[in-house]
Order: structure tokens, then sequence, then C-alpha cells
């Protein structure tokens, strides 16, 4: 390194991968392959560099990376680092197999297939480091790159040292593309040897140049998945010792191998030092690996997948024979096969479909062995997925004991002691740190079924001989327990008093769960069936129990000759659904069932609770009421082929509130096995934060000591919380080591949490009567004193009853019991549950139970079906309160010249009134431009005095926030005489004559526009998605759901204006549509149904201010606002991208907001890989946040975007097909453009079935850039940027060239879906 006018060496002692990326990009050099210490190349002279170099990495030169003040060791010259870059690259496979690249300049390049021979291939290997070539493979086999293809023929010697070295011609002798790329399998720096294939063997590494075998102790699957990763081989099957596929020869270069899965090759695994064992090559490790997987069932069960480069595929069923399957059996160490399923009998895949069909001969050792078909001959989608079902008993391949483990003294083979065989001589194991995954691993080893107790001091008694284990941690997942980690042969600090013991199941249920299936026991080696003439309920209880399966649930054949079968109930169960197969899930832990959080569920989760059932594959997931008791689990995160719900990955509850509710009592947290109480001297707000958010209770309401829930039990938990108030879990919080206060159970801690609802008591249906709220744990009434509007309006909203109607003080529904709530509520009206408004801390006025308040919500008040078969099918219809008179009060027209101006009239008290000047304000006058459909206020003022008509009565009083969507919802008004007094008239800004109406909100309701002077409603004849995009565009309510939806709003009344309105979704208005016929009052009334467009007060939505890039910007509250970037993960800028049909993924970045005023809604954006919505992702609370918009805003890029329209066709389905790229909109050429491509743009732009690809000038000659060229599709893929293409500025195209298509325009789905209040509700198109 050069400072100053001095070059100074640098050591080798701190010197690192990173350190060596930036040296090599800084030189223009590629990749490092070797970092060499101990002066390999030659000792430096002069000075040694002083400092440590820390660099990250992604520097561009090495003075840009941190330094240390000085070097952790003593450094000469004996130490100078020195290193190895390459000009070349492997890509899409491991370090030593992938598509060919080489640098040139600062641009890598692409090499073609059709000169790269051997010479080329052993020059690139040497360079990498990788040893010698073992296949070079043309076509793309490693997937197509991108950018330019090296336009020089490589002409290699094979002596050169690096590819640079070797001669080039000027020119290719061939038309070369990316379907050409080279690639290319080197034999690296580790090897798999005498394993009939590259993916199998004896592993050997290579060190200073000489090939070593590898010592066998404490070798486990992590090891193997390693070599298997850096060798291109897929999935690790098996890790095998003892000289499985015979001893090796030469140096024993590693032992005691320690891979945490995560590192690339082999070499950068722990190990005790190069050449350092205490092995003979007897005890080499082995690895079996696997080019193929079967996904869905078991190992040796599933649908058949193949791996290519980095990517699995589906395999299409058609060709799939005998024989090819012997092949996959065989490779997996499954057997043989059993059955060939086609029509995707275990799922439909994801990703692509094998475009080559398998012709193997049922020799090959490997499916990437067997011939193939340069392509199918039919075509294939994921419904033809194959399946293979393999017997599951793999063959050994050598000569040797059977067995490496035993159970001894016990009642049968499969309980005992634990004995291992090692070096021809039995031991024992020790039982520390023995668990379950360790016994499961035993008894699967021995056929023995599942693990049911682990058990020490030796319940068989004390062995004899070595004690072989200790300290045995394996993962779950080996096949044998050899392969599971343990502190190494013969090494513990134990005695025969801690031999372990296990009990493997005696009895097991073969069918389709654990719990359901052909009772069979052990018997011997095998397995026999049980017949049912000797098996009743009590045999069932037993096995059931025997099992872990609850209680039995049915048996059948008992009392017979038959095979018996057996359903038990297990650990899982399904409630109030009508049957076994249906219902809300409920799990047993303890003696108590609980429920399970839906928090992330979805399908995969359901199809495991099914599957344990025994009730075959989840259909739906479905809503079957509150549960009640604890909530046990959430966030499931199944991957579909577990046994049991309790396999998953969830979390489970580590907090709970007892004596209350489950939202309120006293504090307990869970630690082993055991509750504690908590101390509430220094449990605080941030504490109770993280209690409620864990226990999905919302906010925390109030923080109660001295046993506000009474006295708990057992044991004060002994040291003191120190939440911070983010964290989701209370065992996330710090703590300290002690408390600093002595505390017992007289001052235990307790919190009522915003999770319970209130309650309307005494009515006539449950949306009116008299208002309670919990408190600790009873019910309290509210005071009519400061009850208003706006603390109706969120109770009704909680409740999930619509809006208020009436208010009514003075107990009008009864006085109630217990306590009245000493505080005055003060809501705003937009809160979600009442806990949530702020409250005073003292009532203004004495209140007793003769001043409960109680409320009327517009709510349904009754239920039925109707024009069924009888009465339980039919028509679900609900009564609603706002159908009577209720509905009309607040009405408000204008009576003027014009339909958005004119003297105020408001229907009061059955009748229309005019309204005072003096009681009017702004705010008000807004709320009646919003209520008319006419845009925000412009301007009130003074009218005439009433005419005789009005002169007897008008109206004033009203007291509105601005807010409202009705004046109904303002305070109420007061009938005073008009006498002469000025009168109110109003102009609004007339920008919208549409509205929504029947929902409460502006941004949901039954669709309606204004027309000579009178409100219509619109026909739903030709109504689609984009006339309800048009429709929100114009409300400024941001993105429709889906159009058309029930008459969920009710009927409207008064004339059906529009009939046939067709906009294509881009027009501002809806009136610049093209719309059929204006109709006169009541043509059609029979014969149109209204039209709804549905968007709830609460609906969000998301957008990027420039299309797939820009700012992130959320739609919350009825305003656009920021999202800011702190704490925002890469699993949520997949998800936005995603959202938003923008592609997989992409990038974030910080930014100033793009409208200063704007609110910053959302912060700490963190999305889990399971989240299928934005919405469901943890972020801080809405709103609340300490972002700064001026340089913390969310600005996200996404990549592999390919936004699609059409243009110039009928409709939004046909036309010339146009792409959004580098901000502009440009065609498409129609080089090789055909109907696989048209199918795939259809599908992306849901508009059904395509009906032809269509070229030239057909919908018009395009305007801008050609962007794409020669688009290969195969017709299966989900967008067009997953289809092999060229992006760029085309000017080889002529300008008549234009892709185009034409759908059939009919959406694929045969459900809409909409939402309801907070539900998502499915159903069937009309």
């Amino acid at each position: 390194m050069l400072h100053g006018e001095t070059w100074y060496t640098v050591c080798d002692a701190d010197f690192d991968q990173q350190d060596a990326e930036v040296v090599c990009r800084e030189l223009g050099c590629g990749l490092p392959v070797k970092v060499l210490g101990g002066a390999a190349f030659g000792r430096g002279e002069g000075q040694v560099w002083s400092e440590e170099l820390q660099c990250r990495g992604n520097e561009s030169q090495i003075y840009s990376c941190p330094t240390s003040s000085s070097l952790k060791h003593n450094c000469s010259h004996e130490n100078t680092v020195g290193l190895v870059c390459a000009g070349v690259r492997l890509i899409g496979g491991s370090r030593c197999s992938g598509r060919v690249e080489v640098l040139h300049g600062k641009t890598w390049y692409m090499v073609c297939d059709a000169d790269f021979d051997q010479q080329d291939a052993e020059v690139v290997c040497r360079e990498l480091g990788c040893g010698l070539p073992v296949e070079v493979l043309g076509g793309a086999a490693f997937g197509r790159g991108e950018g330019q293809v090296w336009s020089e023929e490589l002409q290699c010697r094979d002596n050169e040292s690096q590819i640079h070295s070797c001669p080039t011609s000027p020119s290719l002798k061939h038309n070369c593309s990316h379907n050409n790329n080279v690639g290319l399998v080197c034999a690296g720096s580790v090897r798999l040897v005498d394993g009939g294939s590259r993916c199998a063997g004896r592993v050997e590494v290579l060190h200073r140049g000489q090939w070593g075998t590898v010592c066998g102790d404490n070798w486990d699957m992590s090891d193997a998945a390693v070599v298997c990763r850096e060798l291109g081989c897929g999935e690790a099957v098996d890790a095998l010792s003892d000289a499985h596929f015979g001893p090796g020869s030469g140096p024993i270069w590693m032992a005691d191998v320690d891979c945490r899965e995560s590192e690339s090759i082999l070499r950068n695994c722990k190990s005790v030092g190069w050449d350092k064992h205490n092995c003979s090559h007897f005890q080499d490790a082995g690895v079996i690996c696997s080019g193929v997987r079967l996904v869905g069932e078991s190992h040796c069960s599933g649908r058949v997948e193949v791996l290519h480069g980095k990517t699995w595929y589906t395999v299409c069923d058609a060709d799939f024979d005998q024989q090819d399957a012997e092949v996959v059996c065989r490779e997996l160490g499954c057997g043989l096969p059993v059955e060939v399923l086609g029509g995707a009998a275990f799922g439909r895949g994801e990703g692509q479909v094998w475009s080559e069909e398998l012709q193997c001969r049922g020799n090959e050792s490997q499916i990437h062995s067997c011939p193939t078909s340069p392509s199918l001959k039919h075509n294939c989608s994921h419904d033809n997925g194959v399946g293979l079902q393999c017997t599951g008993k793999r063959v050994r391949t050598v000569t040797g004991p059977p067995d490496s483990v035993r159970l001894v003294d016990g009642d049968s083979r499969c309980a005992g002691r634990v004995e291992v065989l090692h070096r021809g001589q039995w031991g024992t194991v020790c039982y520390e740190n023995w668990n379950m995954r360790n016994s499961a691993v035993v008894c699967r080893e021995l056929g023995c079924g599942e693990a049911v107790v682990t058990l020490s001091k030796p319940h068989f008694g004390p062995g004899s001989g070595p004690i072989w284990m200790d300290n045995v941690d394996c993962s779950g997942s080996e096949s044998t327990l050899k392969n599971c980690r343990s502190r190494g042969w013969g090494k513990h600090g134990c005695n025969h008093s801690k031999d372990v013991g296990v009990i493997c199941l005696a009895i097991r249920l073969h069918g389709d769960s654990r719990c359901s299936g052909r009772v069979e026991v052990s018997e011997g080696k095998g397995w026999a069936t049980v017949s049912g003439a000797d098996f009743n309920q009590q045999d069932a209880e037993v096995a059931c129990r025997e099992l872990g399966c609850g209680l039995p649930v049915e048996v059948k054949g008992a009392a017979h000759d038959s095979a018996v079968e057996l359903k038990c109930a297990d650990s899982v169960r399904l409630v109030d659904g009508g049957s076994l197969c249906a219902g809300r899930v409920e799990v047993l832990l303890g003696q108590q069932w609980g429920t399970v959080c839906d928090e992330g569920w979805d399908l995969k989760d359901a199809d495991v609770v099914c599957r344990e059932l025994g009730c075959m594959k989840a259909l739906s997931i479905a809503h079957f009421g509150s549960g009640s008791g604890p909530i046990w689990i959430d966030n499931v995160g199944c991957s579909g082929s577990e046994s049991t719900l309790k396999n998953c990955k969830s979390s489970s509850r580590g907090v709970r509130l007892v004596g209350g509710s489950y939202c309120s009592g006293r504090v307990e947290v869970l630690h082993g096995e055991t509750w504690y109480t908590v101390c509430d001297t220094d449990f605080d707000q941030q504490d109770a934060e993280v209690v409620c958010r864990e226990l999905g209770c919302g906010l925390p309401v109030e923080v109660l000591g001295a046993t506000a829930f009474g006295r708990g039990y057992g044991q004060v938990w002994p040291e003191e919380l120190q939440c911070r108030g983010h964290e989701s879990k209370i065992f996330l919080c710090p703590r300290s080591s002690s408390l600093k206060h002595n505390c017992s159970h007289d001052s235990n801690v307790a919190l009522v949490c915003a999770g319970d609802k209130p309650r309307l008591v005494g009515g006539p249906h449950m949306c009116s009567g008299r208002v309670e709220v919990p408190h600790l744990n009873s019910w309290a009434t509210v005071c009519d004193a400061d009850f208003d509007q706006q603390d109706a309006e969120v109770v009704c909203r909680e409740l999930g009853c619509g809006l208020p109607v009436e208010v009514l003080g003075g107990a009008a529904f009864g006085r109630g019991e217990g306590q009245v709530w000493s505080e005055e509520l003060q809501c705003r009206g937009h809160e979600l549950h009442v806990y949530l408004c702020p409250k005073s801390p003292l009532m203004k006025h004495n209140c007793s139970h003769s001043n409960d308040v109680g409320v009327t919500c517009s709510g349904h008040t009754g239920a039925r079906l109707v024009n069924g078969s009888d009465s339980c099918s039919g028509r679900v219809e609900f009564q609603y309160l706002s159908s009577s008179l209720a509905l009309h009060e607040g009405r408000v027209r204008l009576s003027g010249r014009m339909e958005c101006e004119g003297e105020v009239e408001v229907y009061i008290k059955q009748d229309w009134r005019r309204v005072l000047l003096d009681s009017w304000s702004e705010s008000v006058a807004s709320v009646v431009c919003r209520q008319l459909g006419c845009g925000s206020v412009f301007s009130f003022s003074s009218s005439s005095p009433s005419s005789p008509e009005h002169s007897h009565m008008c109206v004033t009083g009203f007291n509105c926030s601005g807010s409202e969507s009705h004046l109904g919802n303002c305070s109420s008004a007061q009938a005073v005489n008009c006498s002469s007094r000025e009168q109110l008239s109003v102009s609004c800004s007339a920008h919208s004559s549409i509205r929504l109406v029947g929902s409460g909100g502006d941004c949901a309701g039954r669709l309606e526009v204004f027309n000579r002077g009178s409100w219509g409603t619109v026909c739903d004849d030709l109504w689609a998605i984009e006339d309800a995009q048009v429709v929100c565009r114009q409300l400024q309510c941001g993105v429709a759901l889906e159009a058309p939806v029930p008459a969920q709003f009710g009927p409207g009344t008064g004339p059906i204006w529009l009939n046939e309105v067709e906009c294509e979704g881009n027009e501002t208005s809806r009136w610049t549509c093209s719309v059929l016929k204006i109709f006169v009052k009541h043509t059609l009334i029979y014969s149109c149904r209204c039209t709804f467009v549905l968007l709830p007060p609460e609906y969000k939505e998301i957008r990027l201010t420039e299309g797939c890039e820009g700012n992130l910007e959320v739609f919350y509250n009825g305003t656009w606002g920021n999202v800011c970037v702190n704490g925002m993960n890469q699993e949520a800028v997949k998800l936005i991208c995603q959202h938003l049909n923008c592609g997989r993924s992409g990038r974030e970045s910080w930014s100033k907001a793009r409208v200063g005023s704007a609110p910053n809604w959302l912060d700490n954006l963190k999305c889990r890989k399971h989240d299928s919505t934005l919405w469901h992702c943890p972020s801080s609370p809405w709103g609340q946040n300490g972002c700064d918009n001026r340089s913390e805003v969310a600005r996200i890029t996404c990549s592999e975007h390919l936004p699609l329209r059409l243009r110039g066709g009928t409709g939004t389905c046909s036309g010339r097909l146009e792409v959004y790229h580098n901000k502009t909109w440009g065609s498409v050429c129609d080089d090789l453009w055909d109907i696989r491509d048209a199918q795939v743009v259809c599908r992306q732009l849901g508009c059904g079935p395509v009906l032809s690809a269509n070229g030239g000038v057909i919908f018009g000659v395009g305007s801008g850039p050609v962007w794409l060229n020669r688009v290969k599709c195969r017709g299966n893929e989900i967008h067009l940027w997953d289809c092999p293409h060229s992006l760029k500025k085309h000017t080889d195209c002529l300008p008549r060239q234009h892709a185009g298509v034409t759908c059939t325009g009919q959406r694929s789905s045969a459900y809409l879906h909409i939402y309801l209040k907070m539900n998502l509700i499915w159903v069937p198109t009309p």
C-alpha cells in the first residue's frame, strides 16, 4: 500500500475476504480467489503497514476502508499477505460451478458455448483455484446472463495461469446470444469420490496441491450441506462416516469439522486445523447430495422437482415413467418406486416447469445422468406436476452392521437404554442436555415411530463399557444418531448412573395422520395389524392416550375380524363448525383448551390441521365466532409438510392477565413451566405497552397496583422489567438482575388493555342499549352528561354497528348496576376503540345510574333468509334502523339555480327548514358540500328571509368539526322561529357531482349522481372495475377494490340516471367516460340494480409516486401520507413491489417528503416472510413516529418491473402492447411474438384467456421508443419480465412492427372480494 511516497507491506494476521475484495476491485482484477499468508510471494522490504484494515467489502478503494489505530499482532515481513484475484467468475451455481463470465474493463461479459473447449475450461478452473474441470455445459445451463456477450473466441493452450493470458481470435465464428452462454463445473477444493457420481461419495479436500480425506468424527448434516452447496449438487441427503464409501488414502486433512450451514465452502468451516486429527481412514466422512427432491409429504414421497443451476423445476407427468422413477428413488436413497402419480397429486408447484423430457434407462445413479430430449412433446403446466412415492427403505452399498444404535433392557426393541456402536464396541450415551429431538432421531433410526418419553437416572439400569457420546445435540432431521453433534467420541464427564433411556411408540396409526389410521403394534422389527375382534372402546382410549392424541373420536371395525381403524382427537380440535372437520381452531396445552391467533394464518397452516385430524385438505379459511379462554399461539408458520400443528413454527404467549378478562387482570409471566406474578413498584407504561401488544389487546389503558385483581399465588418474578416499549414480547425486554424493592403478593401489578370492547345492554337488539364499558373485572355504566355524538360514533364503530342514530340519556334503557365510569370521555370521533379516546381525570357532574347513557346505532336489527326452500335457506336480508324515518333526518338540499349552490334547507322533525346564518360556520358549510357531493365549500352568505311556507320555523345550533360525512353526525340543531332573521346560502366548488351513500363515510357506498336538480342511482349494466377506479379518483378516495358488489348499502330511491357506463380507468371524471343514455325518472327501476363502489372508511392503500419507483405513500384515514425509512427491512420492500405488480424485489433509500404538510403515517416497518399484505407487518402505531420528513421518507425502487398497458384497441384488454421503462412508455417489437407471449400479458393484466397475438400496425403506430424485442415466453409465466427478453432502446425494429394482444376481457377469478367493516367477505359473481 502506498502512503505518502512509501510502499508498505500488509500483515496477514487480520487481512480477510472483505479487504481482498476491495483490493481486487480497485485494481480492476475481478474477484479474490485466494488470500495467502506467510510471505507466499516472498518477503517484502521496507516498512510494514501499522494499522489493521477493516473493509466492509463494498468500498471502491482501499483508502476508503476504516482502520484500527494499531494491529492486534506483532508483524514482520515473514507475515506479509499475498492475494490472487481473478478476471473470470462462475455465476448461478457455486464458487466453482456456474455461467462463465470474463471481466473486460469494468464490465463482465458472457462467453459463447460454441468455441469454449477443455483447454479454456482448465484455465478458468485453475485461475479460480477450483482444481480441474468436471463438465462444460452449453445452452445457458446456469441461466441466461444479462449485458454483453464476449465478441472474441478464446484459444487457450492449457498452460496459462489466467484467462486473460490466453490468445484470442478477433471475432467469433458463430452468431451467439444469451441462449448460448457457456457454463462450467470445476472440481473445486472439495470432491466426492467412489460414490457413483460427482454428487455422492467420500469427501476429499485439496490442500497444498494434494487431495486428502476428512475424518467422520462429529460429521453431520450441516457439514454435508456445505459440501453439496459448494459442488452445486443441490441438497444434502445424508451425512455418512466410518468409510461408508470405502477408506481413502493419503493425508487426513480435516477433523472435528463444525459448519454453521452459512459457509460457501468447506474450507471456511471450523476444524481442529489442517492435518490435525486422531483418526484412521476407516473413519472417513462421506456425503450424498441430490439434484432432485420430493416435495409435499416426506423425504421419500411428494412432487418431483429437479435442480438446474440454482432453480428447482417441476417435472411434467406426461413422459415421466417407471425408469425415471427408479433413478429418483435411487438417488434419494429411498429404495424402489411404489407409485407414480400425475395431475399435481401432491399440490401445484411454483416457478418454472422443466422444459425437457427425461429419458432415463433406469440404471443411472442420478437424475442428471439421464439423457433428455430437447423439448417436451406436450404442453405442460403446474397442473401436470408429477408425484412419486418410494418405498423409503435405504439400500446400503457396503457391508457392515445394519444398526449403529439400539435400545437395551426395555420391554421391546423400541424401549430401553440407548447404546451406540463405535469401533466395533457398544457403549452408552450420557443424559447431559439430552432432549426429545435426540430421542426422535433414535426412534426414527430404529423404525420405531415417534419418541414418547426420555428417561434418565438410569431407568433401564446402568450400562457397562465405554460412554461413547455426551452433550448430544440433534437438529431432528438426522437419519442416524451418529450424525448429531456431540463432544466427540469417548469425550464425557459422566458415569453410568447418567445413561439415557428412550421409549418409542409401541403402537401406531397407519393412515392420513399421526392420530388417525389403521392400528398397528410393534412386533420384532416390524409392525403387525390389530384385528377388530380384539379391540374395544377401552383399548381405543389407551391407544389414543399413549399416542398423545387425546380421546378417541371414531372406531371402525371393532368386534370384527378385519383390521381396526381409529381416529383420535389429538391436541387440536375444530369447534362450532357443525362437524369434526370444520370450526374454530383450538389447541390443548396443559389441561386447558385455547385458541390460535389468525395473524399470518393461511391455507398451509389449515392444511396441517386438516391432515392432523384426518380431514384431508383444507378448503378455505373461515370465521366461526370468538373463542374463550387463553390464546395459546400466534404467528403460525407451517411449511405445509408438518404432521401436527405443534410442529409448525409459532409464537406462544409468555404473559397473561388473570382475574379480569383476557385483556385485563393481574400480570403474570411464564418462566419454564411456572407462572410468576410481577411487582407493581417498577412496572411502568413501557412494560404495559409490551404486555398489551403481545396479547393482541391494543394499547394499555391503566396500570393498577395493590392487587386490583386480587393476590396471586406461587412465586413473584425476581427481576425488574426494563422494556423500552417497542418490543413484541415481554421476554425480549432487558431486565435487571434483581428488584430494587422487596415485593410480595400484596404488590402484584395489574393492567387494563384496550382490547375489551364496550357493550350495549337492555335494548331491543345488539346495536341499541345502555352503554357499559369493562372496568377491572366488572362492567361500568357511563354518565349521560358529557357523552356526545363523537363518543357515540366510536362506540358504534367498535361494535360494528354502523353510525349512531340517537344518544339517549336519563337511563332510557334502564338503570345499570355496579359502578359508574368515573372519567369523562372526550372522543374526537375517529378512534377505533373507546379506550383510545382522551379522558379527563374527573367528571364535571355528580352522576348516578339515573343518568346512564344509551345509544342506538344504525346497525342491523334483525336478519332473515328469503325465497329459500325452507326457513333455513335463502337470500340473506338484514333489517336496518336506517330504513325508518331516522334515515331522512339531517338530509340537506340547496334550493338554487345550480346544483351546488343556493339556500340551505335541512330535513328536521319531518319537515324541510331553512338554516339561520348566525349559527353557521365554514366547517358546517364544508359538511353540507361533502354531503351533497359538491366538493368543498366555496363561500357562504346571507339570503333573503324565508318564503311564506318556511316562515314559521328555522333551525340553528349546528356544531360540526368539519370532518363529518353527514350533517346528522354534527351536534343536534334546534328548531326556532325564523321571523325576519338572515338565512344561509352556500356555494360549493362543484368539482364533484357524484357521491357514495349508505356507509356513513365518503369513500364507500351506493353510487349516486346529481342531475337535473336531484340525486339518482347508476345501473350496473357493463359496470366494471375501470368505472369504479374513476369514481374513487374523482372523490379523492384512493384506489377501488372491486366492482360490482352486492346491494350491501341498500336500494336507492329516485331516478336511475345512468346506464352502460364505459370508462377506460384513466379518466379524471366520470363525465368524461362513454355513457349510453340518461334515463328519465324510474324508467328502469325494476330491470336494473344499483351500482356500488366499496372502499371502507378504514381502507388503506399504497403507491409509489413515480410508478414503480418513488416515494412510498400510504392512504389512511382519508389522507395520503408518508412512510418513513427507519427500520424498514428487505421483506417489506419485496412485499411493496409485489403488491404494486412491480417485480419481486427492490431497494429502499432516504428521501424528502413530496408534500411537506403530509402526515407521516408509518415508521419501523418490518415485514416477515409469511406476511401476505403490508398491513400484516409489524410497525410503529399509525401516526406515532419521530420521523423527519425532510430526510427520512422511504423511497422505493423496484427491480424487474415492467408495467404494461394495451392501447389502440377496444377497451383495456386489447391493443398495442406498451411497457413503462426509464419513465417512458414504449412499444414491443413483434419479432418472435406469438400466442404464448400474449397469454402471459393477458394473465398479468387480469384480462382472462388470450384470443390472439397480433403484430404490425393493427392497433395503430405507437410513439416513443421500442423497449422490448425477442420476447420468448413459455406461456406459464406470471409476469412478462419472467420471460427471456431483450430490454433496451431497440433501433433494429421497424417502425410498423408493434406487438399486440387481444384478450377475452373476462376476469379469471370466479369471485370478487370486498371489504366490509374490517373483515374480508367472498361473494359469488352475479
